[in-house]
Order: C-alpha cells, then sequence, then structure tokens
C-alpha cells in the first residue's frame, strides 16, 4: 500500500478523536457500563471495524482487506483472552466499580501507545532482515505452548509483577482509595493510593500482552498500515467489552485452547514466509527455501473457523445447562458484582 501522509494524520486524528472523547465520557461520568451500554458500544465498535474492511476493500481489494479482517480478529480474540487477567488484576486491587472505567482506559491507551512503538520497530526490523520471522514465529510457539501448559492449572490469583512491587517497595501507600486520585495526603504526608498501583500493574501487563499480539499480527500482514489499523481497532471497545464480558470470562471454555492453536498456524506461516524470504547462509547456502506460503484467504478462513469452534462449542455447553447467551452474562455479571461488593479483610496493597 501506498498511502500518502494525510491518509496516515487522518485515520490517527479520527481515531485520537475517538479515544480522547471516550477518555473525557469515562472521566466525567465515572461508572459501571450497563449490560444493555456495554453490549451496544460493543456492536458499534465491532460494525466500525467490518464497515471500514470494506473501505479497504474498495480502494485496495481483497488481499489487503482480507489481511485487515484475519488481523482484527486475531487481535480481538486475543485482548478478550488478555481481558481475563485485567479482571483478576481489578479484583485484587478492590477498585471501585465506578473508577474500573477509568483504570481499563488508561490501560487502553498505553496499549496502543505500546503497540505503535513495537509496529515502528517491528516494521523496520522485517523490511531489513527476514530472519526476524523465524523469531516472531518462534515466539508464537512458545506462547501458544504456555498457552496449553497452564490453561487448566485452575490458577485464578494474579501475582504482582516487579514494576508493582517495586513501587510498594519504594513509595508509602494508603490502605484506601481516594476517589480516583492517584495521590493522597494522610497526617501532612504525600501517599500513593492503591490507584497508582493498579493502573501501573495493567500498563505493565500490556507489555506483555504487546509481545504476544504484535508478532501474530505481523505473521498476517506485513503491511504497516493495516498492522496499527487492525490492532487499534481492536483495542477500541475493549472497556466496555470487559464489563460485557467480564463475567463471562470466567466460565468460557476452549478459548486458550482455540487461541493456542491459532498461535501455532500464525507460527508456522512465519516460519514458512522466513524460508520462503531466505538471506541465511546457514540454510540452503543463503538462497530462498520452496516452500509453501500460506495465502492470507487460507489464514482468514482458519482463524474464523477456530474461534466458530469455539464459540460452537460453548453454545453447547450452554444449551445443555438450559440457559441462553443473555442469561448467562448476566448471572456471571450479578455474581461477579457480588464477590466484588463483599467486605474483605485482606488488602490488595
Amino acid at each position: 500500500m501506498n498511502l500518502p501522509l494525510w491518509a496516515w494524520v487522518a485515520t490517527i486524528g479520527v481515531f485520537t478523536a475517538v479515544i480522547v472523547a471516550d477518555i473525557v465520557y469515562s472521566i466525567r461520568n465515572p461508572h459501571r457500563p450497563s449490560f444493555k451500554e456495554s453490549a451496544v458500544w460493543s456492536l458499534v465498535y465491532f460494525v466500525a471495524a467490518i464497515a471500514f474492511t470494506g473501505v479497504i476493500f474498495a480502494l485496495e481489494g481483497m488481499t489487503y482487506s482480507g489481511e485487515f479482517l484475519a488481523g482484527y480478529l486475531t487481535e480481538k480474540a486475543l485482548s478478550v483472552d488478555n481481558l481475563f487477567v485485567f479482571l483478576l488484576i481489578l479484583t485484587a486491587f478492590k477498585v471501585p466499580d465506578k473508577f474500573q472505567s477509568r483504570v481499563l482506559m488508561t490501560g487502553i491507551v498505553i496499549s496502543i501507545v505500546l503497540r505503535g512503538a513495537f509496529i515502528a520497530a517491528g516494521a523496520a526490523l522485517i523490511a531489513q532482515f527476514s530472519w526476524v520471522f523465524f523469531i516472531f514465529g518462534a515466539i508464537l510457539i512458545w506462547t501458544a505452548i504456555q498457552m496449553i501448559n497452564t490453561k487448566d492449572d485452575g490458577e485464578e490469583d494474579w501475582e504482582p509483577n516487579r514494576m508493582t512491587v517495586f513501587l510498594k517497595k519504594h513509595l508509602r501507600v494508603s490502605d484506601d482509595y481516594d476517589g480516583g486520585k492517584l495521590f493522597t495526603r494522610i497526617n501532612g504526608l504525600r501517599y500513593a493510593t492503591p490507584m497508582l498501583l493498579v493502573i501501573v500493574a495493567v500498563g505493565s501487563t500490556d507489555i506483555l500482552f504487546a509481545l504476544d499480539s504484535i508478532p501474530a499480527i505481523f505473521g498476517l500482514t506485513k503491511e504497516p498500515y493495516i498492522v496499527f489499523t487492525a490492532t487499534v481497532f481492536a483495542l477500541l471497545g475493549l472497556r466496555q467489552l470487559y464489563f460485557l464480558l467480564a463475567g463471562l470470562l470466567q466460565k468460557l471454555r476452549y478459548l486458550d485452547l482455540g487461541l493456542s492453536i491459532i498461535l501455532v498456524w500464525i507460527g508456522v506461516k512465519l516460519i514458512l514466509t522466513g524460508l520462503h524470504d531466505n538471506h541465511l547462509s546457514w540454510i540452503n547456502d543463503g538462497q530462498p527455501v520452496p516452500v509453501f506460503v500460506i495465502p492470507t484467504w487460507l489464514s482468514l478462513g482458519f482463524i474464523v473457523a477456530v474461534l466458530g469452534t469455539v464459540i460452537a462449542a460453548n453454545h453447547v455447553i450452554i444449551k445443555r445447562q438450559g440457559k441462553t447467551w443473555s442469561e448467562l452474562m448476566r448471572e456471571s455479571e450479578d455474581e461477579l458484582h457480588h464477590d466484588e461488593t463483599e467486605p474483605d479483610p485482606q488488602k490488595a496493597n
């Protein structure tokens, strides 16, 4: 894609306007979005992504629109899986309901900034070094193996990462929240609030998420504009999706298995691409290896099939329980809300 500078500026400008509007709204109206509000806005963002796919198809054709859709679906699926970690963090820190939107919005902004930096670095590396495909492929396959090995271990506790532990050791941290403030004063002394720790926890965790998602999207397209837009579209609406699926995430089955299969597929695709574009002297004397390169349409079909299978499997399980998706979502949300409002003598900080 040979896009003019104004196309990049316009795209970034629209994304920025949407994000700023969402931030302003979440600050001026601190509340836990209702099931209906979350569902409506999640649908709006999804329809916007599908409409953007149509725009790319009209302007650039099937190849790039297929790459965008495959990238968007993969990134969205990874984002949904990441929401479970956000759920554990918010629960561990006992974040008040009305301030959870602000924490999630901050995390999304950090995600976009980090991914933008990783995308720029990844695009530059791929343009110069074909061996990057092997590195990215290995990362994805390793991530998939880790997901398979840990998906059934029953672990539901979040362990503070090094950044969070460092802050707790070097800052005075209050026991209680002070509204949405990051710092407060107690007896004339300045204290950090748990709000600062939870934002740092979400933001630093986003770094690990980016290390998985960026190789995944580059495995489907090498076009920086497609990588950027698919990634941002997947993150937009993530706050609303959290409140729609937060309780349900604990009951979804086979999501990690499905994602691990997708990551292995993309990892193999990256390695095959690296062999096809090979310039490493110790592989085939530095000459390209005649291997099958997985086309975009096949990857898109495979991703849709795997995600569709996961949804269908969960649908069968829900039907056997004599429930509907809507009933299970509301039931899960009620259980989550009840758990979060129960008194807990243990403080996360």
